[in-house]
């Protein structure tokens, strides 16, 4: 089964982090979500919103061997968190190296922190400016490059969610989740 690390930071953008983490479950991906405040803080994470999500595991306790990708949902709160907190910034850097890395919104500004942000890719068109990096592409919801996947926004996330499905599990299982939602605009 294939899995998938989504960390939330206080201040993360919540419909995409909920509608990932939906779309990929449904595909069958086991996907658990990563809080990085410290303990005391415990597993419960605020969003942009003000929706508290209770997450799975610490970011410290993450092994890289134990997933197949990483993905950051944005809301500037989050990506700015996720942009200066050391652990992810390394994780990324290490499933860049071996497996996937994907970030939606302004969360592509974490990637390029790390270093890893692809030649070619799209983020909320608001925060391109300051994710200062060239190859954005302003007109696909999705763009990959190589073992890099971004999205545009909360309207793209479903959107970006099929498209990790069908990297990790494959176009049938992509096409049936699409079908089952009614969707036509992915």
């Amino acid at each position: 089964m294939a899995s998938v690390l989504l960390p939330l930071a206080k201040g993360f953008e919540e419909l995409e982090a909920v509608a990932l983490t939906d779309v990929m479950r449904r595909g069958g991906i086991d996907v658990r979500l990563a809080y990085i405040e410290d303990e005391l803080h415990g597993a419960e994470v605020t969003g942009a919103n003000g929706i508290t999500i209770k997450a799975d595991t610490s970011i410290n306790s993450v092994i890289v061997d134990d997933f197949d990708m990483m993905v950051l949902p944005g809301g500037w709160g989050g990506t700015y968190a996720l942009a200066e907190n050391a652990r992810v910034q390394e994780l990324l850097r290490e499933f860049k190296e071996k497996k996937m890395v994907g970030a939606m919104c302004a969360a592509p500004y974490a990637l390029k922190k790390a270093g890893v942000l692809g030649d070619r890719y799209t983020a909320y068109p608001g925060a391109v400016k300051e994710i200062d990096h060239p190859g954005y592409v302003a007109d696909e919801k999705v763009v990959e490059d190589g073992n890099v996947i971004t999205s545009q926004g909360p309207g793209t996330a479903v959107c970006f969610g099929l498209a990790i499905v069908k990297k990790l599990v494959g176009e049938e299982t992509a096409q049936q989740i699409k079908e089952g939602m009614l969707l036509s605009y992915c």
